[in-house]
């Protein structure tokens, strides 16, 4: 009976202690937050002649189709841009994407728009091996890389690559919004993105001083950088591709530079089972290249400390009003990130579930270490330090 009270104890303090790190890390989030809305203000005043912009080669690399694919595509072909040219990469001429890229040639007959079918598997990352194929095809100096589900602007192109203009500036990434479908594995996807990645982003370029890693959402850079870190196939078996060639730039001793656009991706509308595998792809990626940030995470799953503080504590009076603190800087935080930060529409229903996509969050950060296999586009994968090496089963 000593030793069940004496674990009960020993619980109800880390219990305590997650609650008040949690705290503190969305306290972080919110100033961090706070510190990218003045320089989104401060940058929205300066805003480059058109020209001064170089041209531009934006890079696709294709694999399936995806939700609302077509509009992604299209908002591409309507930037307000003096030159650039679009190529798109898929690995086999059948590929379902095909038809939608045939589609935006005919209708946009006057833009450069290129497809190129990229044969070769330099690596287990299909997205860098077609990269790879795709980069001898580009006309232009300056390069943007963006997912196939990237919806953006028409003053996009300008804002992603007016900061190269700078040398000191290696590439500029952004923050993303999801628009979830209408299943429940999809919004809490969308939130997720909201309310634990995007201030995840914020909060790691606070702490380290900038950012050192890209995000797939949007990367631009020079075509010479890239030859510098050894092209994309010296990464083509890496998982996190984004992170490793946003982590090779600035390595280089150029800044990565989070610009102050926010795109858009349209999600799949995830079952439960698709949700939770994509999470843990995600979540042993991240282990892989940020192992420090990624052990931390134990102590910013602030509801689900604040759940077993309260049983472990017999419903205590102080561990209810510790639960409130806790919670109400956690919703606090979700909705700050949504409205100002990225500008999203989140239902007042949908911050309802950020206690379950807390608590699953924190199963997936405990199954992250349970195993290497990773599930994507339909192939698995063993991982080892960050590698992608194809699994028999």
């Amino acid at each position: 009976m000593r030793l069940i009270h004496s674990i009960v104890l020993i619980i109800r303090v880390v219990a305590i202690a997650g609650c008040f790190t949690s705290s503190i890390y969305y306290l972080l989030c919110l100033w961090s937050a706070v510190s990218f809305l003045r320089e989104r203000k401060a940058g929205d005043r300066s805003r480059p002649r058109p020209q001064e912009l170089p041209p531009v080669s934006i890079l696709k690399p294709l694999k399936g189709t995806d939700p609302e694919i077509y509009q992604s595509f299209r908002s591409h072909c309507l930037q307000n841009y003096p030159e650039y040219e679009i190529i798109f990469g898929v690995g086999e001429k059948n590929d379902p994407a095909v038809a939608s890229v045939e589609q935006l040639q005919q209708e946009f007959p006057a833009l450069k728009i290129h497809l190129v079918v990229c044969p070769q598997i330099l690596g287990a990352n299909r997205k860098v091996s077609n990269l790879a194929q795709m980069l001898p095809k580009a006309q232009y100096s300056y390069l943007v890389v963006n997912d196939s589900d990237i919806l953006v602007e028409h003053d996009y192109l300008r804002r992603v690559v007016a900061p190269l203009l700078d040398e000191k500036i290696g590439m500029v990434t952004c923050l993303y919004r999801g628009l979830p479908a209408p299943t429940l594995g999809s919004h809490l996807e969308s939130l997720g993105i909201s309310a634990d990645f995007c201030p995840g982003v914020l909060a790691a370029k606070k702490l380290e001083g900038g950012l050192r890693f890209g995000l797939g959402s949007t990367m631009s850079f020079r075509r010479d950088d890239v030859q510098r870190i050894g092209g994309f196939e010296s990464f083509a078996d890496y998982l996190a591709d984004d992170y490793e060639l946003g982590r090779r730039i600035s390595e280089l001793g150029l800044q990565v530079h989070l610009s102050n656009v926010v795109v858009e991706t349209l999600l799949p509308a995830y079952s439960m089972r698709g949700f939770l595998a994509h999470q843990l792809r995600w979540a042993r990626g991240m282990r892989d290249s940020r192992p420090g940030g990624y052990s931390g995470l134990l102590f910013t799953f602030g509801l689900v400390w604040s759940v077993v503080l309260l049983l472990t504590s017999s419903g205590a009076m102080w561990a209810w009003m510790l639960l409130a603190m806790t919670g109400f800087l956690r919703f606090f935080l979700a909705m700050v990130m949504d409205a100002p930060v990225l500008r999203g529409r989140q239902s007042l229903w949908n911050y309802l579930l950020l206690p379950l996509r807390d608590l699953v969050a924190a199963a997936v950060w405990l199954a992250s270490f349970a195993g290497n296999t990773v599930s994507w586009r339909g192939d698995r994968f063993k991982l080892k330090h960050g590698k992608l090496i194809r699994s028999a089963s």
